[in-house]
């Protein structure tokens, strides 16, 4: 593990990602000159990039509090740890030299890093709510299709095996089908890593329509998913040549999964613990 390159401080770009909707215009311009400039960042003051940037040194000191660094010196340290050149290396594509190991290690990594990217990315608040809604409703459906249709899938697989009755729809008729007769005391998780999926998007606008509660999972905080949801539980992973709908985003959408059914189940332990020790003695028989 000590030979992987990866960050176990959230990325720069991770913080950018959450912070983005609440930068003021000065800080989007100091953010947009340090993703030109990275290696020479490292070499500057805080008047010097203040300056180079056009904007203030109060700017920039707004700005390192916002990413949650302490100063300018702070985000300089990492930059130089997750910047340069690691979050190039980590995100790098895959390339048409690259041997097995090369290509091994680039997926491995990127792998990791959108995992510890979702942890810092991810709100708690939003977690807390996503798990009372779950815990407090009627029936619990997800929708997803490609590959978070096989999240949604292994979702209703936990949820199950805990004895909550959950339904996993990945064709877009049975989802809007389903959403339509939905009422305010169920809880539909709609799953994209875009955010923009037209399918999903129409099916949760008729179970909003309906009264039931929208929880998203999904890569990014300003996408159409977020507008028409009530909760929004956020991953951070990258795509690149080859690795369009990666593997790296389903491992953020499906640790989020993890998250909310250990947590569900921690609630009432013993009655889920007898639950999950049913449903797997109901299919002992079907492994012989």
């Amino acid at each position: 593990m000590s030979e992987l390159n990866i960050n176990k401080t959230p990325g720069f770009y991770a913080r950018i990602s959450t912070a983005k909707s609440k930068l003021r215009d000065s800080e989007k311009k100091i953010i947009k000159f340090i993703e030109k400039h990275q290696e020479e960042i490292i070499h500057l003051s805080i008047t010097e990039l203040a300056e180079r940037s056009e904007t203030s040194e109060s700017s920039v000191v707004r700005l390192c509090k916002r990413l949650g660094y302490k100063g300018f010196q702070d985000l300089k340290i990492h930059l130089a740890r997750e910047v340069v050149p690691s979050e190039k290396q980590i995100h790098e594509a895959i390339e048409k030299n690259d041997n097995t190991v090369t290509i091994k290690k680039k997926v491995f990594q990127s792998n990791i890093q959108a995992l510890y990217d979702t942890l810092e990315v991810i709100n708690d608040e939003e977690i807390q709510l996503a798990i009372k809604a779950i815990s407090n409703a009627r029936s619990i459906e997800f929708y997803g299709t490609g590959g978070s249709g096989a999240v949604a899938l292994d979702a209703q697989h936990k949820l199950l095996k805990l004895g909550i009755k959950s339904f996993a729809y990945i064709d877009s008729v049975l989802q809007s089908m389903s959403a339509s007769v939905l009422t305010n005391e169920d809880v539909v998780i709609g799953i994209s890593h875009t955010g923009s999926n037209n399918d999903v998007l129409a099916a949760l606008r008729l179970a909003k329509e309906a009264g039931a509660t929208i929880i998203c999972i999904t890569n990014s905080s300003r996408s159409p998913i977020t507008k028409i949801s009530d909760i929004i539980l956020q991953t951070s992973s990258q795509e690149t040549l080859f690795r369009t709908d990666a593997i790296s985003s389903r491992i953020a959408q499906l640790t989020i999964i993890d998250v909310i059914t250990a947590t569900v189940a921690n609630e009432k332990y013993e009655y889920y613990q007898a639950n999950i020790e049913r449903t797997r003695n109901s299919t002992t028989e079907k492994k012989m």
